[in-house]
């Protein structure tokens, strides 16, 4: 039984690709906002505004934030460029798994 699979081989590093972008698209907007205009939750319930999280704090957070979200871009942009070189179709021989489950 030497019949052919077709794997589609671009197609996972596009979807990988979009992913990340997808995501680090959420986590940098995100991040813009806790930069500029949010603050943390514990503002609302503290005797005083930043008594437990101070401001260096917050931002120090924000921009952890605001770099995981630019480095998934990177590798979405990265994922999706280099998708380029890679085959849309590979085809080979379907193999025999080396085990059954219900034999």
């Amino acid at each position: 039984m030497s019949q052919k699979e077709k794997i589609r081989i671009r197609g996972l590093a596009r979807i990988a690709g979009s992913v990340f972008g997808a995501w680090g698209s959420v986590v940098t907007v995100k991040s813009f906002y806790d930069l500029f205009v949010g603050e943390p939750e514990a503002n609302l319930y503290a005797p005083e505004k930043w008594a437990f999280v101070t401001r260096q704090e917050w931002l120090r957070y924000a921009g952890f934030e605001l770099a995981y979200g630019l480095a998934l871009l990177a590798l979405a942009w990265f994922a999706w460029s280099y998708s380029r070189f890679l085959p849309e179709i590979m085809e080979r021989s379907r193999q025999e798994p080396e085990f059954k489950l219900f034999d």
